[in-house]
């Protein structure tokens, strides 16, 4: 109990750092205060198990970012998910990450280059609409790392997610995203895995206050484990946001990364 009323202080005070006003000039739709994108990384089987139905009952919609290979393992709900509504966003084709990570050694994203990466979206992309008939339009970074490379030869990726996509959403970020500035091939993606209602209540009030648009970013979905997004949380925050007195837009990361574009 006390472990958590700390973490939940320390919260408060983290977000309380950024709570200063914001000078957007973007208005969001129907006179609503901020903007909410709930998103999903790597395709697992739980987000179609167990988190679309619950997206469905309360007519949400949400992003996946997928990576083909998973999808394969629940082709028939991925696709379902896709004709429902559901975004679905690429996370690249092989998941590649910092070989400091042991179990992505194999596919280190040291060892790429720019054009190699480029293929590999490129890729990703074909590979997603034949199975699912969309083509996704917005990407995340695979552990949220940007660059390719090491030492003096490191690169960074963005400029390419920025030619291939509308947005890139990033991972462990530490606050919302303002609409009048923020960089879309960079666009902060704040976890949501692991913390209950009241942890990120604190955050999208935070967003609220300042007309932001907050991305929230979590993998599985389920009751236990330590990247699963609790269910008890999303059906309570879909509640909240469904709420007209709370002013929030819930809309997937692409629909609201378009009505940026186009207020800009």
């Amino acid at each position: 109990m006390h472990k958590l009323i700390l973490s939940s202080l320390l919260l408060i005070y983290h977000f309380s750092l950024f709570a200063q006003p914001s000078d957007s000039s973007i208005q969001w739709p129907d006179g609503k205060r901020m903007a909410l994108s709930l998103s999903f990384d790597d395709g697992r089987p739980s987000q179609v198990d167990v988190g679309t139905p619950l997206f469905d009952r309360y007519d949400a919609k949400a992003t996946f970012y997928l990576v083909p290979s998973a999808v394969k393992q629940r082709l028939p709900k991925w696709k379902k998910a896709a004709k429902a509504g559901h975004e679905m966003g690429n996370h690249s084709l092989q998941h590649p990450c910092s070989g400091n990570f042991l179990w992505a050694r194999d596919k280190a994203i040291e060892k790429y280059t720019l054009e190699e990466m480029k293929t590999e979206l490129k890729e990703a992309n074909q590979q997603i609409a034949q199975m699912l008939g969309v083509t996704p339009t917005t990407f995340a970074y695979p552990c949220g790392q940007t660059y390719v490379g090491r030492g003096t030869q490191t690169q960074s990726y963005v400029p390419v997610v920025a030619e291939l996509f509308t947005a890139g959403r990033g991972w462990l970020d530490e606050a919302p995203n303002d609409p009048s500035y923020c960089d879309m091939a960079q666009i902060t993606g704040v976890s949501m895995d692991t913390k209950d209602f009241e942890e990120i209540k604190t955050i999208v009030e935070t967003a609220a206050a300042q007309g932001l648009w907050l991305v929230l970013a979590g993998h599985d979905i389920g009751e236990e484990g330590r990247q699963t997004t609790r269910t008890a949380m999303l059906k309570t925050l879909i509640q909240y946001a469904q709420d007209p007195a709370n002013g929030i837009w819930l809309a997937p990361v692409g629909e609201v990364a378009d009505y940026v574009l186009s207020k800009r």
